[in-house]
């Protein structure tokens, strides 16, 4: 390497190493540029409801200005005259560097060029660029690292935001989560029971359609509030105009009533009664098992409370207590029932296991109450037997349609059977001809009736089984807009409580529906109407209870909301007109009025206040 190239060697090391600082400054330059523009962001979020996506955006170009910095200042171009002058400054070589680089380049004579650059060589390896430009923080960077901590520490400041602001958020968030619950709802409905009519279909598949674009659009509470009743006006009429059909009127009336509306048949009643009768046994009465479940109490109290064992009277009362415990097992066997809990009891106090045995006896307690329910269910089921109708006029007349589709495909079948006799033939046409009246409250069904009447007294066999078929479609088809009724009632119901809760601002499960019980339950309680059931007991509220619990009307201190109970019937209790009532009521009470003291056009009773 000659003297000119060892020369040109030492000044771009420096160049290097002086790009490398301009890359510094320039990344400082730019950090505080970026500093500031974060710093902007973060108090203007913190003063204003800015979007918190803009923070994200701040911070994004925060990072941008400072490698846009740094590349700026890495990209300046530095020739090698310039930095041999910046060295002979640095180092004070009184410009030897960048006058041989100059003599380097002209035609001046070889003695006095080579006399320069030999001497400017000997400066030239001594030229260190660690030494000539260190690695520092510049001081623009110093003051970028203050803005950002600034910045730091005001992400800790609580964001100001104003009452209207929060509870237009507030409102925000609890339409989205309605929409979502009312859409979900929805779809449920729909996948566990498809309506029949297409325009029902349509209409319910609407509901969930306006809950998902509640879900995904920002609403004011009024707009969502006007969409949601524009949609429950359009469900309205529609579900009017199915009301308007009296073939429906005695469906309806039958739903009305205790188990009426389950669509029970006389051979789905009686399966579920053998079931029961089964587990059951014989005169497992539920005021039998209450009388027993009396006297295990008992027992188990008297085992309590026995003496010591190795005392006499010890002795006797546990074999005195033993054989009443034998004789209530005998009992229990009589109506078909074991009560392991019981045997082991006796077994456990025949060993002097007085804990062991009161265990067993809450076990046999237990199994006691299970018996108890299913005979309580027994008696419910026989009710509802007594009350289905015993032929087809019986059943049309009270409105259960699908025991009289199954009388009729009993009849169909019996019509398409080779070995029908005439009086098998008589008794259908007679049955048939006593249905005709109940039947015309359901449109075409009385004609049809009639009209397969006729053709079985005729010989006409076929034709009367293809008019009884044909009834019993005109049945299936106002069962399913019996159904799409109640769907329709189901989906009114759950943009009502979707209303509720965004008028009241709380969320889908602090909001019932208006509808009473939803079909799916008929009032049991299912979780989708908030277990609203037709039951004794419970807190005040919403409901037509018969009566509460004590504590609820004494204790209850939350907010009570008004509520319009009328048209609400109970399910499980017949209504009594003021004929049904009894007769030692208080006779200054009359269905009209209540006779007192006061006058009409008198003065009220008042208290003088201050």
């Amino acid at each position: 390497m000659n003297a000119i190239q060892l020369i040109e060697h030492a000044v771009q090391r420096a160049a290097r190493r002086r790009r490398w600082a301009h890359a510094g400054r320039g990344f400082g330059y730019g950090l505080l540029a970026g500093g500031l523009v974060w710093l902007l962001a973060v108090a203007g979020y913190k003063l204003f409801p800015i979007p918190q996506v803009s923070l994200v955006v701040a911070g994004g170009l925060a990072a941008a200005l400072a490698l846009g910095g740094a590349v700026v200042g890495a990209a300046r171009k530095i020739s090698l005259l310039e930095t041999a002058r910046w060295v002979d400054e640095k180092m004070k070589l009184q410009e030897r560097l960048s006058t041989a680089l100059e003599v380097s380049r002209t035609t001046a004579p070889a003695d006095w060029q080579e006399l320069i650059v030999s001497d400017a060589a000997a400066h030239a390896s001594k030229v260190d660029p660690r030494q000539l430009s260190p690695f520092r923080l510049p001081v623009v960077s110093r003051w970028a690292l203050v803005v950002l901590a600034l910045g730091g520490g005001l992400g800790f400041v609580p964001e100001y935001r104003s009452k209207d602001y929060l509870k237009k958020k507030a409102d925000e968030a609890n339409i989205k989560d309605t929409g979502k619950q009312l859409a979900e709802f929805t779809r449920r409905n729909l996948e566990q029971r498809a309506p029949a009519l297409a325009p029902t279909q349509k209409a319910i598949e609407s509901v969930a359609e306006l809950g998902e674009k509640l879900t995904k659009a920002s609403l004011t509470r009024g707009d969502a509030l006007k969409d949601l009743a524009s949609l429950s006006d359009k469900l309205s009429q529609q579900v009017k105009e199915l009301g308007q059909n009296p073939a429906l009127k005695p469906l309806e009336r039958a739903a009305r009533e205790p188990g009426g509306g389950k669509g029970q048949t006389q051979d789905g009643l009686q399966k579920q009664m053998d079931a029961l009768q089964k587990s059951l046994g014989n005169n497992s009465t539920p005021d039998a098992l209450d009388k027993m479940k009396k006297d295990l109490q008992a027992a188990q109290q008297a085992m309590k409370n026995l003496p010591d064992k190795d005392s006499a009277a010890g002795k006797a009362a546990r074999e005195q207590l033993g054989q009443a415990m034998a004789d209530l097992a005998k009992k229990a066997g009589d109506m078909g029932q074991s009560l392991a809990g019981l045997q082991d009891a006796i077994k456990a106090l025949e060993n002097n296991q007085t804990d062991l045995a009161i265990s067993e006896l809450q076990n046999a307690l237990t199994d006691l109450e299970k018996l108890k329910d299913m005979a309580k269910a027994m008696q419910n089921l026989q009710q509802q037997m007594a009350k289905l109708g015993k032929d087809l006029a019986e059943q049309l007349k009270n409105g259960q349609a699908q025991a009289a589709q199954q009388t009729l495909q009993k009849m169909i079948d019996q019509l398409k059977s080779a070995n029908l006799s005439k009086e098998q033939l008589d008794k259908i046409v007679d049955e048939v001809a006593k249905a005709v009246e109940p039947g015309s409250q359901y449109g075409k069904v009385g004609d049809l009736l009639k009209q397969a009447a006729q053709q079985a007294q005729a010989g006409q066999k076929s034709d009367a089984a293809q008019s009884l078929a044909e009834a019993q479609k005109e049945l299936d088809r106002l069962a399913q807009q019996m159904a799409d009724a109640q769907a329709m009632k189901d989906a009114l119901g759950a943009m009502d409580r979707a209303q509720m809760a965004i008028a009241m601002g709380k969320s889908w499960s602090q909001c019932q529906s208006q509808g009473g019980p939803c079909s799916s339950c008929n009032g049991a309680g299912c979780g989708q109407c908030q277990g609203q059931g037709w039951k004794h007991g419970g807190k005040p509220g919403r409901g037509v209870g018969t009566w509460a619990e004590e504590s609820g009307w004494t204790y209850f201190t939350g907010e009570q909301q008004a509520t319009d109970n009328s048209g609400i019937q109970r399910p499980d209790m017949d209504a009594k007109g003021h004929t049904d009532r009894p007769e030692d009521l208080n006779p200054n009470l009359m269905p009209d009025k209540v006779r007192g003291k006061m006058s009409e056009g008198g003065p009220m009773p008042s208290i003088p206040l201050k």
